[in-house]
């Protein structure tokens, strides 16, 4: 046999099977396709939102004598839709410089374990706060910082709680305390908890 009739032969072989290859690669091509979607994938977020009745004017006493006593209740809501944490912080001013938010004592329980009904004049709740108007770095129930913290409260979504206040002017309080004058703000801050450890 020829070399050029080999050669002729290895080249028609060489061109049968690219050809070949380039009808497999273009017929691989021809496929029957489909997709579908999945729609209305939507998410929502949850809230957390305390709120508090009253407002304002929670303990206020005037013409406070020693051995005065006042005490009231307040309702805290978790209006939002995720359960929460929260802490009750305390600022309270001092501009005469007598030092009476320091005199007076706080103290801060739950709602009256005898007499519900009519929240806190049993005062017999149990006790969360008792010390001066503003605490030590106003930290008076639990700890605004996030996270979980002895004494932090918790309340379900639409959940509410009421809390009792009373604040009293010792008997023994001298004649320094005449005349004086603090305005404390009670705040209450609130976080989630889920997720949040």
């Amino acid at each position: 046999m020829k070399q050029g009739s080999t050669s002729r032969k290895a080249l028609s072989s060489v061109l049968v099977i690219a050809a070949f290859a380039a009808f497999v690669s273009v017929g691989t091509l021809a496929v029957f396709t489909d997709s579908a979607d999945v729609t209305a994938n939507t998410f929502t977020t949850g809230t957390v939102d305390i709120s508090t009745v009253p407002t304002t004017a929670l303990v206020a006493y005037s013409n406070m004598a020693p051995g005065d006593v006042i005490t009231d209740d307040i309702v805290v809501t978790n209006a939002g839709s995720l359960s929460m944490r929260y802490a009750i912080s305390s600022s309270a001013t001092n501009a005469d410089a007598k030092g009476l938010k320091d005199q007076l004592v706080l103290t801060i329980k739950t709602i009256d374990v005898t007499g519900p009904g009519v929240p806190c004049d049993d005062f017999d709740g149990t006790q969360l706060y008792t010390g001066d108007v503003d605490s030590s770095a106003g930290k008076l129930v639990g700890d605004s910082a996030q996270g979980s913290h002895a004494g932090d409260r918790t309340l379900a979504a639409a959940a509410t709680e009421t809390l009792c206040f009373r604040v009293s002017l010792p008997v023994a309080t001298g004649n320094a305390f005449q005349n004086a004058t603090t305005t404390a703000t009670f705040t209450f801050s609130a976080e989630q908890t889920v997720n949040n450890a």
